[in-house]
């Protein structure tokens, strides 16, 4: 990765790209929820936990959620905003492409889920998690080829391999295209799975695609830190309506397509290896879900009273504001501490 020398005018449009889809955001936030109140697109509560069983600990958490009934979909927005203001103001065939497209795949693959539960159709659990998973890995994989086939990106970069006496970087031929498929995989289904209190995902993914704007404009690639800091702007936004009480969610329309975006930028910034410590919180909330799942099939019991983490933390008895504000700490230290691992670990 090639350090170059920043220019105010570089800060500068950073800040007003932040800056405007912040303010575009907030201006079409209204209109959207009068849409989503006025056809009452309410989020169905979900009746099975993660392994299976009845979820009665996540319902008498929430039990008064449901009884406000919140709408979905949300996350129409957050996507329809950033596709506009980057085909507009910033398409780069080279460097928005692709995380232009998996964002409004994944947003429509997304929309067709919440659509599914918003309606019960067959059920309130939406789209069935085989068909899901395909489509992911489908996105994926046409992200995996256009990286091997057509930019011949065949290198992975290892964080500090020069100081740890490893190799600086390794090629992994055509095992780049299952490593692309399970980051943009695994980087959906986290921020999906993590996306289950007011403001947290939000919150998370504003420090998030913060760093990762940081990381690209130090890469010299200035068309992915502007779209970086885009999406930055309409996750703030986004999270100005969304802390305790939510207006509305973003549903999986916004967590898979905002997840999936997340992957394709780390590859494209060559730090798959430092993801999962800028998205730390987004990778432990996924832990505790596959542990979770993993013991209960295999040992017939359960880890946690109930999982995610998010949950399990509000099981101990801590409030909903005061579980998404402290990880909320937690994200944003673990983000700087990824850019500086991104940033020093090329030296």
């Amino acid at each position: 990765m090639e350090m170059f020398f920043l220019s105010i005018r570089d800060l500068m449009d950073l800040f007003l790209f932040l800056a405007g889809s912040f303010v575009l955001t907030m201006l079409l936030t209204p209109i959207l929820t009068h849409y989503l109140y006025k056809h009452k697109l309410w989020k169905q509560p979900r009746e099975v936990s993660v392994t299976g069983e009845k979820a009665i600990v996540y319902n008498q958490l929430h039990k008064q959620k449901h009884d406000r009934k919140i709408p979905t979909m949300a996350g129409v927005l957050l996507w329809l905003v950033i596709a506009l203001i980057t085909l507009v103001f910033n398409f780069s065939r080279a460097q928005t492409f692709l995380p232009l497209f998996t964002l409004v795949a994944l947003g429509i693959l997304g929309l067709f889920d919440d659509f599914i539960n918003v309606k019960k159709l067959g059920g309130i659990a939406g789209m069935s998690a085989r068909w899901k998973m395909f489509w992911l890995v489908l996105v994926g994989l046409l992200g995996a080829v256009w990286f091997y086939f057509k930019l011949d990106w065949t290198i992975i970069h290892i964080p500090g391999g020069n100081w740890l006496g490893l190799p600086y970087t390794v090629d992994l031929g055509v095992w780049y295209i299952p490593l692309f498929i399970l980051v943009i995989v695994a980087t959906a289904n986290a921020v999906n799975i993590t996306d289950g209190l007011d403001g947290l995902a939000g919150g998370l993914l504003s420090f998030v695609f913060g760093a990762y704007a940081i990381i690209a404009l130090l890469s010299g690639k200035m068309e992915l830190s502007i779209f970086c800091a885009t999406v930055a702007g309409v996750m703030l936004a986004y999270t100005w309506f969304n802390i305790p009480p939510a207006r509305f969610y973003m549903g999986d329309t916004g967590a898979l397509a905002l997840g999936g975006t997340l992957g394709v930028i780390a590859m494209l910034t060559n730090t798959a290896l430092v993801l999962p410590v800028i998205g730390f919180v987004f990778v432990v909330e996924t832990l505790t879900v596959l542990i979770q799942i993993t013991s209960k099939k295999f040992f017939h019991r359960k880890v946690f009273k109930v999982s995610p983490l998010h949950h399990q933390l509000e099981a101990y008895g801590w409030g909903e504001a005061k579980v998404v504000m402290r990880l909320w700490v937690i994200g944003f230290v673990f983000a700087v501490v990824g850019v500086f691992i991104a940033l020093i670990g090329r030296g």
